[in-house]
């Protein structure tokens, strides 16, 4: 084979998770891309080859719900981009998409855009995107922001404007810009303007109606629980589906955790309504029944629900109702939750709610996802490829020709127990402590270049593909 036809890395896998199912296969790469997908043992010539004998290989994940925290508040959280891209490479995601909050300044603007890509820039492990905010007084920004290529638009029905000032801010960005909520009329405003940028353009909602939420205090989960009912998700998305009915927007419902919205969304969904759903895998591995008083580590927004909830969740996504999985990333501050800060002492009110979900998010789906009965194409399916295409990502999340070569070699019998102090965030403090979850990580490729600790940061700044 003459050298010009020479690739730069082979990966032979016995159980490669192609977009047409899981089989054997050889995939050869060149110049950052996938150039050929072929029988396992054909004669393909690489500088670098790796027979991953009994793993699986995986296309990178796609993580469209991710909070890096930075600019402004590395301090507060796990040191940005640096950190979360280290975790994410950890658990298998070889993309994320940052939110607009809580940076400071969040990404109400294209200078603020700006700022976020200047703090990133350099410091990746993964290739990351970044949502824009809409907020009230910025849809002059909007048009900019997109042109400048945020892969959407995030909102929040809920902020800090509500009688749970403190808790809500705590919990949905902290106060930063983008935290500001929409009300009805903002929501319509905001709509109306999105869509006159195109009919692609995509706006994700944190959807939790405000003047159905009370303010929590106290250790009782079921205390907090009763404060976050499932008809405050239910209320906020019948006003995303009417906004998106009257204007064409496509619209993207964050972190479903009540179930009873599943029938909402399939309904509007059968109407021909651009709406799509994502859940998180705390909701899909956790139940309310388990979270003990006090036990703040599992605070989150929306909160954890009872274990019927999570099985009908479950059958919303074996269904394609909802249409993928998402870290929903949101850590918490190594200073307060359940560390040495005596004022959050297992305080439901006064915790701030977030999960760090980046390193664990592909075992604990796949924990249960392989108990009632999926294989790794269902996985995929709902953690790399739907959520590329959601966001825009037409390079990412398959093993395909032409495809960026972000590949996973992946031990799905593996076993481990999770120990926060072993996760590369600075709080080790974890809902999923002492866990034992299924499916281990062996290696990670980024565009056929491996990561490893220690390794340059390779991660580029990506923009959602135009048209």
């Amino acid at each position: 084979m003459t050298q010009d036809l020479k690739y730069d890395l082979v990966v032979r896998s016995r159980r490669a998770v192609l977009p047409g199912g899981e089989r054997p296969a050889a995939v050869a790469v060149r110049d950052g891309r996938i150039a050929v997908v072929a029988p396992v043992h054909a004669p393909l010539d690489g500088a670098h080859e790796e027979d991953l004998a009994g793993l699986a290989l995986l296309p990178g994940l796609v993580d469209v719900h991710v909070h890096a925290y930075e600019p402004g508040r590395a301090d507060a959280e796990e040191a940005g981009f640096t950190t979360a891209t280290a975790a994410a490479a950890a658990g298998g995601v070889t993309t994320i998409v940052d939110m607009p909050v809580p940076s400071l300044p969040s990404t109400v603007s294209v200078a603020a855009l700006h700022a976020v890509r200047a703090a990133a820039a350099g410091r990746c492990a993964v290739d990351v995107g970044l949502w824009g905010a809409v907020v009230p007084g910025n849809v002059a920004e909007l048009g900019p922001l997109r042109d400048a290529g945020v892969v959407g638009f995030k909102c929040f029905l809920a902020g800090r404007n509500a009688p749970f000032a403190a808790e809500t801010s705590a919990g949905a960005g902290g106060g930063a810009d983008g935290s500001v909520p929409l009300d009805k009329a903002d929501l319509r405003a905001a709509f109306a303007s999105l869509a006159a940028l195109g009919p692609d353009t995509l706006i994700s909602v944190h959807a939790e109606d405000w003047s159905e939420i009370r303010q929590a205090h106290g250790r009782s989960y079921a205390t907090y629980l009763a404060s976050r009912p499932p008809r405050a998700e239910r209320r906020a998305i019948e006003q995303v589906v009417a906004a998106a009915a009257a204007t064409g927007v496509r619209a993207h419902i964050a972190h479903l955790s009540a179930a009873e919205c599943v029938a909402l969304i399939a309904g509007a969904k059968a109407a021909g309504i651009a709406l799509t759903a994502e859940t998180c895998p705390h909701y899909l591995l956790f139940a309310a029944e388990e979270v003990p008083d006090g036990a703040t580590e599992f605070k989150c927004l929306p909160p954890i629900r009872d274990g019927i909830n999570r099985e009908a969740l479950w059958r919303g996504l074996e269904g394609g109702v909802i249409d993928c999985v998402a870290s929903g990333h949101s850590p918490p501050d190594p200073r307060g939750q359940g560390t040495q800060d005596a004022a959050n002492a297992g305080d439901f009110g006064a915790a701030r709610g977030g999960i760090a979900g980046l390193q664990l998010s592909l075992p604990a789906v796949w924990t249960v996802a392989r108990w009632r009965r999926h294989g790794l194409t269902d996985v995929i399916r709902w953690m790399a490829e739907r959520p590329a295409a959601l966001a825009g990502l037409p390079l990412k999340g398959r093993i395909e020709v032409g495809c960026d070569a972000d590949l996973v070699a992946f031990d799905p019998d593996a076993e481990f127990t999770v120990r926060g102090t072993e996760l590369l965030n600075r709080n080790p403090v974890t809902p999923y402590e002492g866990r034992v979850l299924a499916g281990v990580v062996r290696a990670v490729w980024l565009r056929g270049e491996r990561i490893d600790a220690g390794a340059a940061r390779r991660g580029h700044l990506i923009t959602r593909a135009k048209g």
